[in-house]
């Protein structure tokens, strides 16, 4: 069994440079606007059940199919900004965005 000595440790930064690429990479850019949109759709998850809701009666509050919100919800869709804007206002969620331009952070609430 290896001691901590012998083991070799890594941050995530790490793990993710070496195996999906730096920031800035096609891949890199790629993996993580899938993973922006996944918490997308984890987020309209969560607030869709906080809110005790099917995904047929959220639909029917933004005026899409139940469909449409499945696959939101399990991102299966480039989603229109409105559709998606339309369905945080249905849950009564409030949305905050935040915007990098050239090595600043700007926050639009």
């Amino acid at each position: 069994m290896k001691t901590d000595e012998q083991l070799q440790f890594y941050s995530l930064d790490e793990v993710v440079n070496e195996h999906i690429g730096v920031i800035g990479t096609p891949k890199r850019e790629a993996f993580e606007e899938e993973l922006r949109l996944d918490l997308l759709g984890k987020a309209i998850k969560q607030a869709r059940l906080q809110r005790h809701l099917t995904q047929q009666q959220l639909g029917e509050l933004v005026g899409v199919q139940k469909a449409q919100i499945s696959k939101l919800e399990n991102n299966l869709t480039d989603a229109r900004f409105d559709t998606v804007m339309k369905v945080f206002k249905a849950l009564n969620a409030k949305v905050n965005f935040s915007v990098e331009l050239l090595n600043q952070s700007a926050v639009i609430r």
